[in-house]
């Protein structure tokens, strides 16, 4: 017998038979009005944003709902409409040290409107006196300017001209008073996202001639955040998982997710944005401070920089998971020690080395997450730049504070360099060789290094400051400190 798909309706029937613990739904929560516009319907916003949501709505802390927005449209039935927008969460991972597994149907999405089709649809939730709040996620690419955007009529074809075509609509439809303002939150992955994002908007608005009154209303009235998120959501089950996760809880899920444990999502706001963003008391995931730069370092330096460090150095040894190489005893111990004893006293912002310390063996948590198959080949595109933009300012800040080499450190460099060693060339792309295995080396400086390796010259290296934006030759002992382990 076939099993029944997710739906309001098998929800409010009260005949799902899971063998899982499932978390459901309040029936109340599909009465909440409509808060949030969301651009954007992948997995981090509904792993992330949506999750916190439905948490509150679950606590009655926040009572609304998110009406999402899809960019395409795509051909037969869609799943947010065929399941109500509701979907599976399942949550797994290491927290302090121990496992967890949890599994809760998301009720957060109230309806999804097609942009290319429904746009008139969307411009009619401007109106709305509950409307409160704009979240976007249309990748890095998504928040650009595009001359010429037409804002009326048909729908804009960038992000930043839909948004301003919407608030301009909400400015008309509630003539201009401070309160309809909104709070816009994009997640993109661009430093000072919000700030960018505003800088286009009023870009848009200077070209299109919007008047002055309405232009005071844009920046005076709404609240662009920057933000930073963090969850790895690895994206949908493959088949095989989703139908095996399927018989477990009863019921057929086409939107189902998978996340870690770990959550953060660091918005720039004071009083006023707090009061409006009622869903963040739910979770201390949700972080909202007139300064998140901390956040930004702690990720930048501590998650990153780990990965940048850790992934050359392991997949030369053989491993290709990250999961893998935290079961590895010695190699667990050097990078906690890399990590905590290291990189997290160089981080060149001033913070409690609590606050370090607690972030970093959250990230070793995470590390160790024996669901998320996070593979070191990926860490390693664009390693150089990578390597350069991570780790090189905790180098710098170290010896300003130290003077003197980082011992693990040096070793991770190392382990770079050696991966950097390409030995052959194919169609323009370069491969390096590791336990009779080759390796691609997806990185714009491999060809630099392709010809440095012949006659190789460390010092040589070390003083390109085209590489690093700094001649770390200059830095006492440091390539002493490398050489040994090349």
């Amino acid at each position: 017998m076939a099993m029944p798909q997710l739906n309001k309706d098998l929800i409010l029937s009260g005949k799902i038979k899971s063998q899982v613990a499932l978390g459901l739904p309040n029936p109340a929560v599909f009465e909440y009005p409509e808060k949030i516009l969301q651009f954007g319907t992948g997995v981090l916003l509904r792993g992330l944003c949506d999750y916190f949501v439905d948490k509150a709505n679950r606590a009655g802390q926040f009572k609304g709902r998110v009406v999402l927005v899809k960019s395409t449209a795509k051909g037969g039935a869609d799943a947010f409409d065929t399941q109500d927008g509701l979907y599976t969460h399942c949550i797994k991972g290491i927290e302090e040290g121990k496992q967890v597994e949890e599994y809760l149907v998301n009720a957060s999405i109230s309806r999804t409107l097609t942009a290319s089709k429904e746009w008139d649809s969307i411009l009619a939730c401007a109106t709305s006196p509950d409307m409160q709040i704009i979240i976007s996620n249309t990748t890095e690419v998504g928040i650009q300017y595009v001359a010429n955007d037409p804002i009326t009529g048909a729908c804009p074809t960038s992000f930043p001209a839909k948004l301003l075509a919407f608030l301009h609509a909400r400015w008309q439809h509630f003539g201009g008073a401070a309160t309809a303002g909104m709070v816009i939150i994009p997640t993109e992955l661009i430093i000072n996202n919000g700030d960018v994002l505003k800088g286009i908007v009023l870009k848009l608005a200077a070209d299109h001639g919007l008047s002055g009154d309405f232009v005071n209303w844009l920046e005076k009235s709404n609240h662009f955040c920057n933000s930073l998120v963090d969850r790895i959501v690895p994206g949908s089950p493959d088949a095989a998982t989703n139908a095996a996760i399927c018989e477990q809880l009863g019921y057929e899920d086409s939107l189902m997710i998978i996340s870690e444990v770990y959550s953060l999502w660091a918005i720039q706001g004071g009083a006023e944005v707090k009061k409006i963003l009622g869903f963040a008391q739910a979770d201390k995931g949700v972080v909202i401070a007139e300064d998140i730069e901390i956040y930004r370092e702690l990720k930048l330096r501590l998650l990153n920089g780990t990965h940048t460090f850790m992934c050359g150095m392991s997949y030369l040894l053989g491993f290709r998971l990250v999961k893998d190489v935290m079961v590895n005893g010695y190699l667990s111990k050097l990078i906690m020690n890399l990590m905590l004893s290291e990189l997290a006293l160089a981080i060149p912002y001033k913070m409690d080395f609590k606050v370090a310390d607690r972030f970093g063996r959250a990230v070793l948590d995470r590390f160790r997450n024996p669901f998320i198959n996070h593979k070191l080949i990926d860490i390693t595109v664009q390693y150089t730049t990578k390597m350069r933009m991570r780790n090189v300012p905790l180098l710098m800040n170290y010896y300003k504070i130290f003077g003197k080499a980082p011992e693990l450190f040096s070793m991770g460099f190392a382990a770079y360099l050696q991966f950097m060693h390409a030995v052959k060339v194919e169609d323009g792309k370069y491969y390096g060789e590791s336990n009779g295995e080759f390796y691609p080396i997806q990185c714009d400086y491999a060809g630099h290094f392709y010809e440095a390796w012949k006659e190789f010259d460390l010092k040589k290296i070390l003083a390109d400051t085209t590489l690093w934006g700094e001649d770390l030759s200059a830095l006492p002992g440091f390539a002493e400190a490398v050489e040994k382990y090349i």
